[in-house]
Order: structure tokens, then sequence, then C-alpha cells
């Protein structure tokens, strides 16, 4: 194989068969159980990296989500930590931690975007009348949140609104010799996103202590809320808005 032919055709590993296709990654159905809480402010300040700026409020959302049809990756569920800043003044969320149980996305996302991912267990269920999120890292129930199923419809524009923010990541990618060669915060969006539906409810939500999986580092101090969302978009590449070694 010619040098210019891998220049020309190289678009991840491994080079003959890398484990998701090019764009766009389109979702379709995609269902989310939200529960956003109130932490520790001073956790929260040692943990966001600048330039990111934590909001007056110190919110926390934890996010267990059902993906049944994505342009790729297939169908696969996941859990987030996610944590409310500020970035030049638009509000977005600042992915602390990621967990899916399929390794396409994990590698495409990690690769893309940047996104915190690691295999675990995630899921996502209707149990007669409750909403269940559940976060299993090996063994361990990391964390598990319920909602009464689809008790007071919301707002699609309002919904529409929160889930449009964009998201950030701290992309970390390291060179041969160990020191990182990409070290850098990426902005990304959702695109033709369709509110297929939004939902709150009552909730409640547990975190438990996991080495390898610290979301209890934030601590829950009061929960605010949950939303049950479902929609269709389309995940846009990123663009870096900030370049740690630059």
């Amino acid at each position: 194989m010619k040098a210019e032919d891998i220049k020309r055709t190289a678009f991840a590993i491994p080079r003959h068969s890398p484990s998701y296709p090019p764009g766009p990654y389109r979702y379709v159905g995609r269902e989310y159980l939200t529960i956003t809480y109130r932490t520790n402010p001073e956790a929260l300040r040692r943990i966001v990296p600048a330039p990111l700026e934590v909001l007056d409020e110190p919110l926390v959302k934890i996010e267990f989500v059902k993906m049944p049809d994505s342009t790729g990756f297939g169908a696969y569920n996941g859990a987030a930590q996610v944590i409310p800043v500020k970035f030049k003044g638009e509000v977005g969320g600042y992915i602390r931690l990621m967990f899916l149980d399929t390794h396409p996305p994990i590698s495409g996302g990690r690769e893309l975007w940047g996104f915190p991912q690691k295999l675990a267990s995630p899921s996502l269920h209707t149990d007669m009348d409750t909403l269940v999120g559940k976060l299993d890292f090996g063994p361990v129930r990391v964390a598990s949140g319920t909602m009464g199923y689809k008790h007071s419809r919301l707002d699609d524009k309002a919904t529409h609104k929160t889930l449009g923010a964009p998201g950030f990541n701290l992309k970390i990618l390291p060179h041969t010799d160990g020191k990182p060669r990409v070290c850098e915060l990426v902005r990304h969006t959702k695109e033709d996103l369709v509110i297929k539906g939004a939902w709150s409810g009552p909730v409640s939500l547990s975190l438990h202590p996991h080495a390898l999986a610290p979301l209890s580092d934030l601590p829950i101090l009061e929960i605010v809320g949950g939303v049950h969302v479902i929609a269709d978009y389309t995940l846009a590449l990123g663009t870096v808005v900030h370049d740690y070694l630059g």
C-alpha cells in the first residue's frame, strides 16, 4: 500500500476495518432519564476544567440513556454525569464521566469527540408505572434512578432549548511516549433536533462509591427534579474551542 493511499483513505483504527463508519451519526428514538441534583460547590470547582466556568447554582445531572437506533453504532445504552457550565457566556454541559455497553460508540466517541467513555452496564427501562435507570460497573451498582412514568407533559420548546444546549468534552489523546499529543476542549451540538415527547414526575437517585466510576465524588445534597425525553437528532462533529497545548 502506497503512502498516498494510506493518507487519502485513513479514517480510524484499525485501518482495514474501523470499528465505526464515517458520519453523519443520526439517533432515532433516543430516550433519556435525566435527574438533576445539587452538590458541593467546592467539589465542582475542583473538577470543572478552565476555561469552563461553574454556574452560580452547583448542579449536576445524571443521565440514563437508551439508544435503540443510531447510524453506524447500532443499538446500545449509556449513562453519564454532566455538569452545567458556562463558556464565554454560553451555557452548556461538561461531560465528566460516561459509560456505554458496547465497543463501536466507545471508540468512536473517544476518538472523534473526546467523550470520556468506559465500558460498563447501563440500562433504562419501564417497570409497570416506573421508569428505571441503572448503572453497573462490573458487579457493583454505581447509580440508580427512578421516575414516575409520564406524570406531567412538558413543553416541547423549552425541552428543545435545554436538550439542544452544547456539550463540552476534555479530549485527551497520548503520544507514543505517553505524553499528551492532543489536549483540547471540544464543543459539540445536536443538529436537526426533534422532540417526540417530554415528561416530568417524582424522582429518586442514589449514587454508590466506586474507585473506577467515581460519580459519588460529587455527592447528592438535594434532588432538584427529573425529566424523561424522547428525541431524534444528529450528533454533529465537534469544534475545538481551547487547545491546552497551543
